[in-house]
């Protein structure tokens, strides 16, 4: 069996060395086959390249890709994942959070189409920890994952569940959206999470929820169906509202002449046309999904 290591890496430089060799030790120790393809996401570090073309120069099994722009994590990833020639890909961070010694455990687990890593003890802030419950809520909700399942970037995935996801043509790829399309048979494994080794997580406010805003209009018709929805119920309520105000006219009929009938043309008429939406919605995203042709990502270079 042969492995390939999936790293999307931006703006990081001098733990670069270190995980590459550390990665090198653990497959001389389990002996087994394997690839590093690195992914740089156009950074706006130039050193990070640099650093990729010097480790790809001096490792024939490292792959070093540059993207002709940054594309973020996920197209980052999922480029890694389209170049890789393994039976298994294993994708980590850039920046030793994710110790490459846990990786013959995830190894053990390869009878499963995903095998994902769950951290006894984050090393991230506050913020962020409490933004990542949130969003496991709505992965479950909208993209099927297993409550049991925390996701992490450190996760191995075989080669038919990776085929699979690979068919799934998207220009706002959202991993674990494509890994549970194919595939429910999961399992985490606990390890333990490290502090980063160089600068501060890229992932600000804004690409979290940019992440956000891929899985809930990106991967599913979560809001479209709840539009619709709405206009449902409120199609129905201004339907009994409306008989309710024909009622009073009826018991008063000093109410002002035409206000009745322009307070239930409007309800009526405003709750159709949230439901009208919602089905044209539902139309559109199919549609879309099936003349879209506009690539996640583009590479500018490639060694080895």
């Amino acid at each position: 069996m042969k492995y390939s290591i999936i790293i999307p890496v931006y703006n990081t430089v001098s733990p670069l060395y270190e995980l590459v060799s550390s990665i090198k030790e653990v497959f001389k120790t389990i002996d087994k086959q394997y690839e590093i393809i690195m992914v740089e996401d156009c950074s706006p570090n130039e050193n990070t390249w640099k650093t990729l073309e010097s480790i790809a120069s001096e490792n024939p099994e490292v792959i070093a890709i540059q993207l002709s722009r940054n594309f973020g994590q996920q197209p980052a990833t999922l480029c890694g994942l389209a170049e890789a020639s393994g039976d298994f890909m294993i994708t980590m961070d850039d920046d030793l959070q994710h110790n490459p010694e846990d990786i013959p455990k995830l190894i053990e687990q390869s009878d499963h189409d995903i095998v994902v890593a769950q951290f006894s003890d984050v090393k991230h802030s506050l913020f962020r920890r409490v933004a990542s419950s949130i969003k496991s809520y709505f992965d479950s909700l909208l993209i099927g994952k297993p409550r049991h399942i925390k996701l992490s970037p450190f996760r191995m995935i075989n080669r038919t569940t990776v085929d699979g996801m690979l068919a799934i043509k998207t220009p706002s790829p959202f991993i674990p959206a494509l890994m549970f399309h194919v595939s429910k048979d999961v399992v985490g494994v606990t390890f333990e999470h490290h502090p980063r080794r160089e600068g501060k997580s890229n992932y600000t406010l804004s690409k979290m929820l940019g992440v956000f805003n891929n899985l809930i209009i990106g991967n599913s018709s979560f809001l479209l169906k709840a539009i619709g929805y709405l206009g449902v119920i409120i199609a129905f309520f201004s339907l009994v509202y409306a008989a309710i105000i024909v009622f009073e006219q009826l018991l008063n009929p000093s109410t002002i002449p035409g206000w009745t009938s322009v307070i239930v043309s409007i309800l009526f008429v405003g709750g159709l046309l949230l439901f009208s939406v919602g089905i044209m919605g539902e139309y559109l995203i199919r549609i879309i999904a099936g003349i879209e042709s506009r690539p996640s990502y583009v590479i500018r270079k490639k060694i080895n």
